[in-house]
C-alpha cells in the first residue's frame, strides 16, 4: 500500500484494478501517443485520475520498474545477443561491471542448462547495442579487456517475431495458447539519424519520474527542448513515421520481489531451436504464434549451441508450467511438419534489466572515458 492524499493506494500487480491497469500499459499501446496515460485509462476504463495515482503509487514502491516511451532499437543500432565464457571466479564481477559500466550492454543474465553442450560454458548473456556503422565485435573485444572473458559468441538478430512484456495479461495463458495466424517476421534493418534527431530521442526516451506522471505527459519534455508543445508533438510525429518508436510502456519489476515481497515470474527460460537452413521463418512465424513469448528472433548461435538458429524467451510462476509451454510449442511444430534438429533450455538465475544506450554522441564520449577513444 501507497498513501498519497491521505489515501491507501494499493501498489500490488496483482490488485484486480492494477491488473486492469498493467494488462494495457505494459504492451498494448504502440507508437507515439501525445496523451498515453489518457489513452491508458480510456482501454483500461480506470479514470484517468485514479489510473495517475496508481501508476505513480506502484513506480515508488517498485512494483513498476520505469515508465517510458520504447525505440525500435533494431533499427537505431547495431544489435546482437551475446554469450560470454567468464572463468567461474570473475563470473559476477563481469556481470556488475556490465551493469555499472558499460551503457550499451542492456539484458543481463547468468544462465544454466541441465544439457551437457559445449554452449553450458557460456554463463553469462547479454543484449548489446551500438551505434550504426560501428562494430559489436570491437565494442565485446574491449569488454572482454575488463571483465575477463575467455570467448565470446555474437548473434545478431536476422528476423523479430515477437517482441514485447506483457507479463500481467500472460499469467492467464494455458499451453498451447496462440494467435489464429502465424507471426509476421520483421527483417532487421538500420536508418541513420541526424545529431539533433538523436537529442530528441534522447528526451523523448528518458525514464518518467514519479512527478511526471500527469497529462499532458509530454509537456515538461517539449520545454525542456525549447519547443512549444504542438511543435515537439509534430517533430516526435516525424521520427514515428521513420518506424523507429516502439511502445509506450509500464515495466514491471518481474525478476526481483517488490516490496510487498511478490513476484511477478519466477522463472525466465531461453528456449533454443535448431531448423534446417530455408525453414527458418516457417519455423519462427510458428513458434512466435504462441502467446506466452515475450521474445522470439531468428539468430545464428554457432556449433557450440548445435546451430540454433531459433531463439524465443517466456517467463512464468511455476517451471513445470514454463516447460508446459514449450512442449505445446514443440508439438505445434511437428503438426506443422517442420522438423526440429536440437532444442534445449537455457534457464536464467541472476539478472538486471536496463535499457541500452544508443546515442551516438554518448557512446563517444563513452568510449573516451574508458581509454578507446573512436578513430574520428
Amino acid at each position: 500500500m501507497s498513501v498519497a492524499a491521505g489515501i491507501q493506494i494499493p501498489t500490488s500487480h496483482l490488485d484486480p484494478v492494477n491488473a486492469k491497469i498493467l494488462a494495457i500499459s505494459e504492451d498494448q499501446i504502440q507508437g507515439f501517443k501525445p496523451e498515453p496515460f489518457r489513452v491508458i485509462s480510456e482501454l483500461s476504463g480506470v479514470p484517468l485520475e485514479e489510473l495517475l495515482l496508481r501508476l505513480r503509487a506502484m513506480l515508488e514502491a517498485g512494483t513498476i520498474r520505469r515508465i517510458r516511451q520504447t525505440l525500435i532499437t533494431t533499427s537505431l543500432a547495431e544489435g546482437a545477443l551475446v554469450a560470454w565464457q567468464i572463468p567461474e571466479n570473475r563470473l559476477d564481477f563481469a556481470f556488475d561491471f556490465l551493469l555499472r559500466e558499460d551503457p550499451f550492454s542492456g539484458h543481463i543474465v547468468i544462465r544454466s542448462t541441465d544439457a551437457q553442450i559445449p554452449g553450458a560454458s557460456y554463463k553469462l548473456w547479454t543484449t548489446l547495442k551500438v551505434p550504426v556503422g560501428l562494430s559489436i565485435e570491437e565494442h565485446c573485444r574491449i569488454l572482454q579487456h575488463f571483465i575477463s572473458a575467455t570467448a565470446f559468441r555474437i548473434m545478431p538478430a536476422r528476423g523479430i517475431f515477437v517482441l514485447g512484456v506483457g507479463h500481467t495479461r500472460r499469467r492467464q495463458l494455458k499451453p498451447g495458447d496462440k494467435a489464429p495466424k502465424p507471426a509476421q517476421m520483421t527483417p532487421v534493418q538500420t536508418i541513420r539519424l541526424t545529431d539533433e534527431q538523436w537529442r530528441l530521442l534522447s528526451v523523448l526516451k528518458r525514464e518518467f519520474a514519479s512527478d511526471e506522471i500527469r497529462e499532458p505527459a509530454w509537456a515538461g519534455r517539449a520545454e525542456e527542448l525549447g519547443l512549444p508543445l504542438n511543435k515537439f508533438y509534430s517533430e516526435v510525429e516525424k521520427l514515428n513515421n521513420l518506424g523507429i518508436l516502439g511502445r509506450f510502456s509500464t515495466f514491471l519489476e518481474h525478476v526481483k520481489p517488490t516490496s510487498s515481497g511478490e513476484r511477478v515470474t519466477k522463472f525466465n527460460a531461453l528456449f533454443h531451436w535448431a531448423v534446417p537452413i530455408g525453414l527458418e521463418e516457417k519455423a519462427g512465424s510458428e513458434i512466435g504464434r504462441h502467446e506466452i513469448l515475450t521474445h522470439c528472433y531468428w539468430r545464428e548461435a554457432g556449433p557450440e549451441f548445435h546451430n540454433v538458429n531459433i531463439m524465443a524467451v517466456a517467463h512464468g510462476t511455476e517451471k513445470n508450467l514454463v516447460l508446459a509451454h514449450k512442449e505445446a510449442i514443440d508439438r505445434h511444430l511437428a503438426e506443422q511438419g517442420i522438423p526440429v534438429l536440437y532444442t534445449n533450455v537455457f534457464w536464467g538465475g541472476r539478472s538486471e534489466i536496463k535499457p541500452s544506450e544508443l546515442c551516438p554522441i554518448a557512446y563517444r564520449k563513452w568510449r573516451e572515458k574508458i581509454g578507446y577513444p573512436l578513430n574520428s
